[in-house]
């Protein structure tokens, strides 16, 4: 009897034992895959639905369908440089919090491993994390991607002007930076593929294509739902073609290499596509920060002033499309602001993942707003970082300038009285309000500023350089 009573009860453990394996498997069924594309230094008027494609010497048909598809965000704002702006979509908070605030070079860098990562979150809900292209959050172990909570991780370390290193002038190869193509599986020491030349400097958005897709692949194989973030290393500098599309557009390199970029993205949409995820998977395609300022390499803002390395909008805002099927509006176009932290949040509510609770998190939530539940973005406005430093205030269709920079090779300067622009009539930050009828303005704004500077008060931020293990200040 007792062997019966014994047996009854093993059979129903196992039978909740399989029951709760069906019910885990199809909520993973039910997750949404999330593809997010990200170029590195592509301007907001580059694309043909921003204004750009054949102005630009290259159509891109492909990114131009990707927005009637989905929705196409006038106002999607980042940080000034690469490391910020990747900072603040892997964490969700602003990189003044994680020391993460400018590029450096040659010295410690990157996001401690105390920081809670998109990848790690994706991860810790079931997903399969793929990291493919640039990382330019650290290089050291216990900061490479697969540290940070990818899977598997194929590309650049850093910044993709390393593969010229070795052919400028007077290079020594006993002191100068080798940089390599390498890759990774969670839990192991990157290894060295290749040096990073020039020459595979053309080739590198080609091959993380292929990862990528692969990745993809074995996911769908696997019925797994999966987050792939492939940052790409085009249009940085030396902005140089695929030997593929060199001289296709007969427009030069820049144009050339657009038309790639155009390409690439098809490659990932088709993969999709082909294996029947299109209506199963979010895809985000964006860019990093705003153009590259160094001549014969230079980009272009379109609408609005400057490029990278400043407060102006031309370095802050960048082109963004959302793709949902079924889920997110088709062809709408919004100029509601939303920031690149914001995504962290977001995804959450889609991926079910739990947003850090034991942190300040400047992202929020705009699902209701992707989603069109709501024509308004949840997000009025935020500060504007160069460095360590508050430069500028984004608010409505207002901007404050503390500090004007009008370029990244210029010395910034203190202003006496900031300078008010209404975003509106004054698009390029040229005509400063000298009459005094817009210093309304200033009084919530500041409070604002305020208010964000009593949160550094509150969770001291972590500095750069400082070295692993960290642990938060009581």
């Amino acid at each position: 009897m007792k062997f019966r009573k014994a047996s009854l009860a093993l059979r129903a453990t196992i039978a909740i034992f399989s029951f709760l394996v069906i019910q885990t498997a199809a909520q993973a069924q039910d997750k949404p895959n999330v593809v997010i594309m990200m170029v590195d230094n592509l301007g907001w008027g580059e694309i043909g639905t921003y204004g750009g494609g054949l102005l630009r010497g290259a159509e891109t048909p492909v990114l131009d369908a990707l927005a009637e598809e989905g929705t196409k965000l006038l106002n999607f704002n980042v940080e000034n440089q690469c490391t910020p702006s990747r900072s603040a979509l892997m964490t969700g908070r602003h990189p003044i919090r994680s020391g993460t605030t400018r590029v450096v070079w040659g010295v410690l860098y990157g996001m401690v491993s105390w920081e809670v990562t998109m990848a790690e979150l994706f991860s810790d809900a079931g997903y399969a994390t793929g990291m493919f292209g640039k990382w330019h959050l650290g290089d050291v172990p216990g900061r490479f991607p697969t540290d940070q909570g990818f899977d598997e991780w194929y590309g650049v370390a850093n910044t993709t002007d390393e593969s010229w290193y070795r052919e400028q002038l007077q290079y020594d190869p006993e002191v100068g930076v080798q940089p390599f193509v390498q890759e990774a599986v969670k839990g192991e020491t990157p290894t060295t593929v290749a040096p990073y030349t020039v020459e595979k400097r053309r080739l590198i958005d080609s091959e993380v294509n292929e990862r990528a897709i692969d990745f993809i692949e074995r996911q769908a194989n696997a019925d797994k739902p999966f987050f792939a973030f492939i940052p790409y290393t085009q249009p940085h500098l030396p902005t140089l073609p695929h030997p593929d599309f060199e001289q296709i557009t007969g427009n030069g390199h820049y144009a050339d290499v657009l038309a790639e970029i155009d390409h690439r993205a098809g490659e990932i949409l088709d993969t999709l596509d082909e294996l029947g995820l299109r209506d199963d998977t979010i895809v985000i395609w964006t860019s990093d920060n705003g153009p590259e300022e160094a001549r014969g390499w230079h980009g272009t803002a379109g609408f609005w002033r400057g490029q990278y390395f400043t407060a102006l909008e031309g370095s802050m805002r960048t082109s963004f499309l959302v793709r949902w099927p079924g889920m997110i509006p088709a062809g709408r176009v919004s100029n509601e602001i939303v920031h690149i932290t914001d995504l962290l949040p977001t995804l959450a509510s889609i991926a079910g993942y739990e947003v850090p609770s034991d942190r300040i998190i400047d992202g929020i939530d705009q699902l209701d707003f992707f989603t069109g539940k709501q024509e308004t973005s949840n997000r009025e406005g935020f500060p504007i970082y160069v460095g360590d430093d508050i430069f500028a205030y984004k608010w409505r269709n207002w901007k404050v300038h503390f500090w004007q920079l009008d370029n990244m090779f210029s010395a910034a300067q203190k202003l006496n009285v900031p300078n008010v622009h209404n975003l509106l009539s004054d698009p390029k930050e040229l005509y400063p309000d000298r009459t005094g009828e817009t210093t309304w303005v200033l009084p919530p704004i500041l409070k604002r500023v305020v208010a964000h500077q009593a949160t550094l008060l509150q969770e001291p931020p972590i500095r750069l350089g400082t070295p692993d293990p960290y642990t938060p200040p009581e």
